[in-house]
């Protein structure tokens, strides 16, 4: 039997996250100071999202996620929760322009795997969630870190002491499971998030990255091509994985500006996703010469044209003008819309309100059924 393909990412699509409620908040500050058990705590989250993924619905989104409510960090809540990773307190340092997060990290403390994981059940009740509320037409979206965010953005090797061939074959073998285990679970969209990327983004951050590694840019990047093409290499055909570049994504602000140029033949050409979710929201990105290196015909390309990071609207007419423009490199069939990146890639949230995020995501939406005739 022929096995349904997902037709995403869709023409209106987004990132993933979305600004925590009130009660979501004060069940987990709550929890935090010992007032609340965790069941309590889940009931609450239960109650909110069951709320988001009907509001994404009435938004008119098809790709449906649990605005990442459970979790603190878009990336650390996964990667702790791996076999052998650990999330431990470290000494701050500032990435972000003007903005400073709480002082987390991770470190590796035994052999990386994969036997089971609390996400797991978090994408189980989503599916649930929409599978109840939704007409058939939506499909729950599940988002976790990239492997590149272990394999190269690891604090305190301890375990590995320097094997980086074992640390690579252990990641990989462990994402291949996971990336299994949602799709027994039914999950078939899923969405890998990579900031590693920024590397390449600007002379200063390649020469410091090739300092770092004691390896010319091209071997860098190859092998982060390599683990994540490796880590999906046996994903079912039926399932769909996307993966979003990021720039850094912290109450509105940001990590580093830079184009995709340097990573261009490599993102377009060489890594076997589905689909890529480029932020474009501003001049940080670039300008989209890089397009030009697009080769796959079945590969979509998500331009995040409208910013999360802020509550103004975009101009429609000036969107539509730059969805036209990347169709000169791109086909407008291979093309989509979305927003740069989430509302609240850590629990803190940019700096808008939930109307305005709403806003947003409508936006997104109108746009899109104004280009394709369809989202």
């Amino acid at each position: 039997m022929t096995k349904t393909l997902l037709k995403a990412p869709f023409k209106a699509d987004h990132v993933g996250s979305f600004l925590r409620t009130e009660p979501i908040k004060e069940a987990r500050k709550a929890f935090a100071n010992g007032q609340i058990d965790r069941a309590a705590l889940k009931a609450v989250e239960d109650k909110e999202i069951l709320k988001l993924v009907q509001n994404e619905i009435a938004a008119g989104l098809k790709s449906i996620t649990d605005g990442e409510f459970r979790r603190a960090w878009w990336h650390l809540d996964f990667l702790a929760g791996l076999d052998g990773v650990e999330e431990f307190e470290t000494e701050y340092i500032s990435h972000f322009q003007g903005a400073k997060t709480k002082n987390k990290a991770i470190k590796v403390v035994g052999k990386v795997d994969f036997n089971g994981h609390y996400m797991i059940e978090h994408f189980k009740f989503l599916k649930e969630a929409v599978d109840k509320y939704g007409d058939g037409s939506q499909v729950a979206k599940f988002s976790i870190p990239s492997p590149n965010m272990l394999f190269t953005r690891i604090q305190g090797d301890e375990y590995y002491n320097g094997n980086k061939e074992q640390f690579y074959q252990d990641t990989v073998a462990a994402y291949q499971k996971a990336i299994q285990a949602f799709y027994d679970a039914g999950c078939r969209y899923l969405q890998l998030d990579d900031t590693s990327w920024i590397d390449f983004v600007s002379e200063e951050r390649i020469q410091a990255i090739v300092e770092k590694e004691g390896q010319d840019v091209k071997d860098i990047i190859a092998t982060r091509v390599n683990c994540l093409n490796d880590a999906i290499s046996k994903k079912p055909e039926d399932l769909l994985i996307t993966m979003h570049i990021c720039r850094g994504n912290f109450r509105s602000t940001y990590i580093t500006s830079g184009g995709y140029d340097v990573i261009s033949d490599a993102i377009f050409a060489n890594l076997n996703v589905d689909g890529l979710f480029l932020e474009y929201d501003d001049s940080r990105s670039g300008d989209f010469d890089p397009l030009k290196r697009f080769k796959r015909d079945n590969l979509t390309v998500v331009l995040g044209l409208i910013t999360s990071k802020f509550a103004e609207l975009e101009d429609a007419e000036r969107i539509k003008q730059r969805i036209n423009e990347a169709s000169q490199s791109i086909p407008l069939e291979n093309l989509a819309l979305s927003p740069q990146c989430g509302f609240a890639s850590t629990e803190e949230g940019n700096i808008l309100t939930e109307e305005e995020q709403w806003n947003k995501i409508r936006h997104v939406v109108s746009i899109a059924e104004s280009v394709w005739g369809t989202i």
